[in-house]
């Protein structure tokens, strides 16, 4: 009797563990990089074996990602960096990636797919372009300079967006969850942070907020700087930002 209770305890464990990997595999779930090529870790630290037919599509095709991801089972693999998560691709079975693989090459081989493939690409370069200039311009307003530091303005108004703007670039200027108005804001200390001060070869030591604190500290010190400009100050040649502007841009 004894025996057959531990029998039975021990289908029972096993049923259950079957029962939470197929719920896994049915769920769109995100894991980190797991130990092993072919493994995955949960958010709770379990670690999870892929199906043995199922691979890894690597990140870099949006159409394919979406359709496999629409198309059921599948693991999305994200590693966490600091505040940013980068994308390590998605498991699923091979089956399923190599289907959508072949239907997708053949939409594209077709003239309507490139046809369309050129209209997005104008239309987007249309929204770039505006976006480039609405940022300019937001910039411009942030500055506010006097008059006599409007050409200054100008300069440095097209500096940050031309750094900030272009897509894929990671700067605060390309999220949509604030207003440009900030974003404007946010661009201008971040660019000055690394133009006019010497937080890049600053040795900062590894303490939890000591790297947001000493960047508090230079942004103070940035719109410190930008206040004499709006007061029409006049700037001597040893102004860290008319000796960053007076450089050759790269």
């Amino acid at each position: 009797m004894a025996s057959s209770r531990i029998i039975g305890l021990a289908d029972r464990d096993s049923n259950v563990e079957r029962i939470e990997k197929k719920e896994a595999f049915r769920m769109s779930k995100i894991y980190s990089p797991g130990p092993t090529s072919n493994s995955v870790r949960s958010s709770d630290g379990r670690v999870l074996t892929a199906p043995a037919d199922w691979s890894l599509l690597p990140p870099g095709d949006a159409a394919l990602t979406r359709r496999v991801k629409a198309d059921g089972d599948h693991w999305v693999v994200q590693e966490i960096k600091g505040r940013k998560a980068f994308s390590r691709g998605v498991w699923a079975p091979a089956s399923t990636i190599e289907r959508i693989q072949r239907d997708l090459e053949q939409e594209r081989s077709t003239e309507s797919f490139a046809k369309r493939k050129e209209a997005d690409a104008r239309r987007r370069e249309k929204t770039q372009v505006a976006y480039v200039e609405d940022f300019t311009q937001a910039v411009f307003d942030f500055l506010a300079f006097a008059p006599c530091h409007e050409p200054i303005a100008k300069r440095l108004a097209q500096w940050v967006a031309d750094h900030a703007t272009p897509v894929g670039s990671g700067t605060v200027a390309r999220t949509k969850r604030i207003p440009v108005e900030q974003r404007a804001e946010a661009a201008v200390i971040a660019w000055m942070r690394h133009q006019t001060t010497g937080y890049d070869s600053m040795v900062i030591p590894r303490v939890k907020g000591k790297r947001r604190e000493v960047r508090r500290m230079l942004a103070q010190r940035s719109k410190e700087l930008l206040a004499r400009y709006r007061k029409g100050e006049i700037i001597d040649a040893n102004c860290p930002l008319a000796i960053a502007l007076a450089k050759p841009r790269s």
